[in-house]
């Protein structure tokens, strides 16, 4: 067998990262033909297939994981190296890559992020924004340094370092009927109301699915979205009530455009957010230093 070369291994990467040898060619900007040379020169090097083709993309076979796992771990060393050299000479650059929910923009936009920029100025920073398993894959697979969740599932490959206990609450506008009842909501009391709800792949409605289950209930959204403002916006134009945790509208609750109900259910009330990294991934000097701020940032997020 020999050494594993390592521009080929970079295409595997792309094109199993993007799903396909035309998306891995356009980001690369070669052609379709050389990314499936590459790759197929790499099958014979290491004597095995690495991925499978279908319908809509390829997939990487147990081999190509192996191999695919050995990229990321390289890469990860690789910029551990090059930190290590710049902390040498001070905190002077290094770019960090943050992966957070939709409802946290607000808070880490307006307090986290400037903080930061003004003790390390010199760090640039990229910021994706998705629902839950978008953020946990680009975590899992050393795309994001950190990743700023709610409530992600269980997961054996992530490592949260730090949880903040955050339950969801029936957000409506003002003078709704529920306001009236001066307790907290049992869930059943919110079916006959017309609700906006997130997606499936984000963590809020994943635990609001979880509590759907365990009462036997199933609610019908009048309105499924892929974003926190438009959630917002429901409520505040009265087309409805939604679900969601205090802080994704703290502004609107200081402005009395919405009103927060708290839910009684234990379900519900167990939301947490998590600050996470993938296990065993060694941050570097500058990833480091945004999940330390971030971690006094989380312990202050109530307030």
């Amino acid at each position: 067998m020999k050494e594993i070369n390592a521009k080929r291994l970079t295409y595997l990467y792309e094109a199993v990262s993007l799903g396909s040898i035309r998306a891995a060619a356009d980001k690369l900007d070669v052609a379709p033909s050389a990314i499936s040379r590459q790759i197929t020169q790499l099958e014979e090097e290491m004597a095995c297939l690495l991925i499978e083709r279908h319908r809509k993309g390829v997939r990487p076979t147990e081999a190509g994981q192996l191999l695919l796992r050995y990229y990321r771990e390289a890469t990860s060393n690789e910029e551990a190296c090059l930190s290590e050299l710049q902390a040498l000479r001070g905190l002077k650059s290094g770019h960090i890559s943050l992966a957070i929910g939709e409802g946290f923009i607000g808070d880490i936009m307006s307090k986290a992020l400037p903080q930061f920029q003004a003790t390390y100025p010199d760090l640039t920073l990229s910021v994706h924004m998705g629902g839950s398993n978008d953020l946990i894959r680009r975590v899992e697979e050393d795309e994001a340094h950190i990743g700023v969740l709610f409530h992600p599932p269980h997961h054996q490959k992530l490592r949260s370092h730090e949880i903040s206990s955050h339950p969801l609450c029936l957000i409506v506008p003002p003078e709704h009927p529920l306001i009236s009842l001066n307790r907290p909501i049992q869930l059943e009391e919110i079916m006959p109301y017309s609700i906006a709800l997130q997606e499936t792949e984000f963590g809020v409605r994943q635990l609001i699915s979880v509590a759907e289950f365990k009462h036997r209930i199933k609610f019908t959204p009048s309105m499924t979205v892929n974003s926190f403002s438009l959630l917002k916006e429901f409520v505040r134009s009265n087309m409805g009530v939604t679900i969601l945790p205090d802080f994704v509208v703290r502004r609107e609750l200081e402005d009395k455009l919405v009103v927060s109900l708290p839910i009684a259910d234990p379900i519900l009330t167990s939301g947490e957010v998590h600050i996470v990294t993938r296990l065993g991934r060694q941050l570097t000097e500058a990833p480091l230093a945004l999940l330390k701020h971030l971690q006094l940032w989380m312990r202050d997020f109530h307030s």
